[in-house]
């Protein structure tokens, strides 16, 4: 019998017309749409299908854009019975793995996110924040890289530990650029800098945490049905209080995602199922246990396809 862990995508994953097909097709998954329009008070569904882009992408529409829709996708497998062993989610993609576990309900988990986007956005003015995706550099030597650049007073981070070579950085905009030229001295074979609307997951997030702990701490928040594998730690965590720490904590601390990956591994995951747009996970699982088995699921037809095959290893 299959051990089975579902992981849901973060921001980078979005497109125009994402969920669609489901709306179209599946009045569960339709209803997911619905209710986040009605709890923002705004058109979201509206925005998802059609765009544009460049509106799509702002980060305070992108955080509940994404979760609505890997919860429209998740509903698929809610009403097929198929549940998880584990759950995980990169980033803002744990929020989606928090509604899965029963931890928050839909409706608070898309007005947290979108609060969550707000604070994110307003937390380093435009052009003064930065991230970059360095490759082919081992976590020990670019820790030791941004702290040497962090002490001499240009603060970055590693943000998110992805998969083996590939390691995203957080900071200033001269802290980033910095470390990315020091990395590459000490063997990096790139430094990508990324579109992001602001330096996530480093130091200059801390003013946006303060001010989502008092969102987090008007929401029913419950202890999880299945174990939680949070980004901060890269452990399994179930109980109420400790998963509202960590979602603050979440905002100026790494995503510890290759740990995470390894960690379920560990505990017998044998089939990964990424439910969202796009297939990041996906891939980045892949370069961390090529032998795993692992769905990307992002439409009806896929839906259909795994959920027949794991009804089939039941």
């Amino acid at each position: 019998m299959a051990k089975i862990a579902f992981v849901f995508p973060g921001q980078g994953s979005q497109v125009v017309g994402m969920g669609k097909d489901l709306f179209e097709q599946f009045e569960p998954a339709a209803n997911v749409f619905k209710v986040a329009d009605q709890k923002l008070d705004v058109s979201l569904s509206k925005l998802i299908f059609e765009g544009p882009k460049e509106e799509l992408t702002l980060t305070h529409n992108t955080q509940p854009a994404l979760l609505t829709t890997s919860m429209a996708i998740y509903e698929h497998f809610k009403q097929n019975n198929i549940e998880a062993d584990f759950v995980a989610g990169h980033s803002l993609g744990e929020y989606s793995a928090l509604v899965a576990a029963g931890v928050l309900s839909f409706e608070d988990a898309v007005y947290a996110v979108r609060k969550r986007g707000e604070y994110m956005q307003e937390a380093v003015p435009a052009g003064e924040g930065a991230m970059a995706a360095v490759l082919g550099l081992d976590r020990e030597l670019l820790t030791a890289v941004t702290r040497e650049v962090t002490d001499a007073g240009d603060s970055v981070q590693l943000a998110n530990l992805n998969c083996p070579g590939q390691i995203v950085i957080s900071g200033t905009t001269k802290g980033v650029e910095l470390a990315g030229e020091k990395a590459k001295e000490a063997g990096a074979k790139r430094a990508i800098p990324l579109e992001v609307s602001g330096p996530f997951h480093s130091a200059l997030m801390k003013p946006a945490a303060k001010k989502f702990a008092t969102v987090l701490d008007g929401l029913e928040i419950a202890d999880a049905k299945i174990p939680v594998i949070a980004n901060v730690t890269a452990t399994p965590i179930q109980a109420k209080e400790e998963i509202k720490t960590k979602l603050v904590e979440q905002l100026y601390s790494s995503v510890l995602w290759e740990d995470s990956v390894r960690k379920m591994l560990y505990l017998g995951v044998d089939t990964f199922i990424e439910i969202g747009p796009g297939k990041v996970l996906s891939g980045l699982i892949k370069k961390i246990d090529r032998k795993v088995k692992v769905y990307a699921v992002n439409d009806i037809e896929t839906s259909k396809k795994v959920a027949e095959e794991l009804k089939g290893d039941m």
